[in-house]
């Protein structure tokens, strides 16, 4: 008989995936084996809080019970069915999401780039079929740093190289402008425009939040010009801010919301386009779908993730938790921190580049036992799952202070 294989290593594995994984990834070298509530373990049973959360993904934090348990309950009944015919846990799923969102109409999809996607597809559709904008002509209008997916089109109006750069040709028909600057969206919006895309906050950037009445004013200037404001709430929306979306700050109502992450609780992949009917009604059968999209599987976490934010509960834990944060990142201010921007529990944090960049910060931090991801040159992401308790807030920022220290 063949002896059992022996368990392989953290070094060992990722040793393994060089040769059969594509390198599109540059993760720390820590590999996740068993994970629960805001903590994951190595194979080694070496225990790391986690401070990214899935880029929002596990806003409830990993396998939360109520998630875990709609998931299993599904799994013995159905499934799959695909959009061929309908399923019963589907309806609930759309009926719920609208009334949390204060929209109209669902488009359930799987990934956050396919909501997006779906969201470039519908507003061109709704500029030729109810504002009237010749066919072929229509435009998009989008800010300069974004990060809305990694599909062909989304990064084509990219402005990060590293995503461009080897992939063209690209999909005409978007405009870039930059981040929080109305008149220069006001001068690129034209009667060819079908819509303006924004991320209320802009996560991949670094967590850039804009000046007060941006967003207010973004809300004005397209319904002055008669286009559609889509926000884009894949990682800001779904309580991460202190409010269940991030245009609440401001009071704004967007003509479409993007969904995702979250929304699948950290168990499945789950996205949604979320709108006024006058908007998502354009589409008829045959125009759009997805095999996968509005699964049993999928709707039945989805409606699970909207219950737990129908409390208001998760809400208001990040905006009370958010207030330490601050104050705790406040307090590093001059002390390896040269700046932040943060709302609710959700923070860029610019180290000084004479520490090191934002990989040699997070990969110190790994090291004494807290998960965080860089981004741009010596920023780094802080994410925690909204789980998370004040003490293991208030360690995770203590040993941001002893890497900087």
């Amino acid at each position: 008989m063949t002896a059992p294989a022996r368990p392989r290593t953290s070094e060992q594995l990722i040793r393994a995936e060089e040769p059969v994984l594509a390198h599109n990834y540059h993760p720390l070298p820590v590999v996740v084996a068993r994970a629960e509530g805001s903590w994951v373990e190595d194979v080694e049973g070496n225990r790391y809080l986690d401070m990214l959360a899935g880029y929002s993904a596990l806003n409830f934090g990993h396998r939360h019970p109520a998630l875990v348990e709609a998931a299993h309950r599904q799994l013995d009944r159905l499934t799959l069915t695909s959009r061929a015919f309908h399923n019963d846990r589907l309806a609930e799923f759309a009926e719920r999401l609208a009334e949390l969102t204060g929209m109209d109409m669902v488009l359930p999809m799987n990934t956050g780039a396919e909501a997006v996607e779906s969201g470039i597809k519908v507003a061109r559709k709704w500029a030729y079929d109810v504002k009237g904008v010749p066919e072929g002509r229509a435009t998009i209008v989008v800010a300069a740093e974004n990060f809305h997916g990694r599909t062909t089109t989304i990064v084509g109006f990219s402005t990060d190289e590293t995503a461009r750069a080897g992939f063209g040709p690209f999909t005409p028909g978007f405009k870039v402008v930059p981040y929080n600057d109305l008149a220069a969206l006001e001068a690129a919006v034209d009667d060819t425009t079908a819509a303006v895309l924004l991320e209320p906050i802009q996560g991949e950037a670094g967590v850039i939040v804009p000046d007060d009445g941006y967003l207010a004013g973004v809300r004005e200037l397209t319904r002055r010009a008669g286009c559609l404001f889509v926000a884009d709430e894949i990682q800001s929306g779904l309580g991460r801010t202190g409010r269940t979306l991030a245009v609440e700050h401001e009071g704004v109502v967007p003509d479409v919301l993007l969904l995702g992450k979250a929304l699948g609780g950290g168990i499945v992949p789950v996205s949604a386009v979320v709108a006024r009917r006058e908007v998502l009604g354009v589409l008829r059968p045959g125009e759009h779908g997805s095999t996968f999209g509005g699964n049993p599987l999928a709707a039945a976490v989805g409606t699970a993730v909207v219950e737990l934010l129908e409390t208001g509960g998760f809400q208001r834990r990040a905006a009370e938790l958010g207030v330490l944060l601050r104050e705790g990142l406040t307090d590093l201010i001059g002390r390896g921190v040269t700046g932040f921007r943060a709302r609710g529990l959700w923070a860029g944090v610019d180290v000084d580049p004479a520490l090191g960049t934002g990989r040699e910060i997070s990969e110190r931090l790994m090291r004494e036992g807290v998960l965080v991801k860089d981004t741009h040159g010596s920023t780094i992401r802080l994410a925690p799952p909204l789980t998370i308790t004040a003490e293991e807030l208030r360690s995770a920022l203590g040993a941001l202070e002893k890497v900087l220290g």
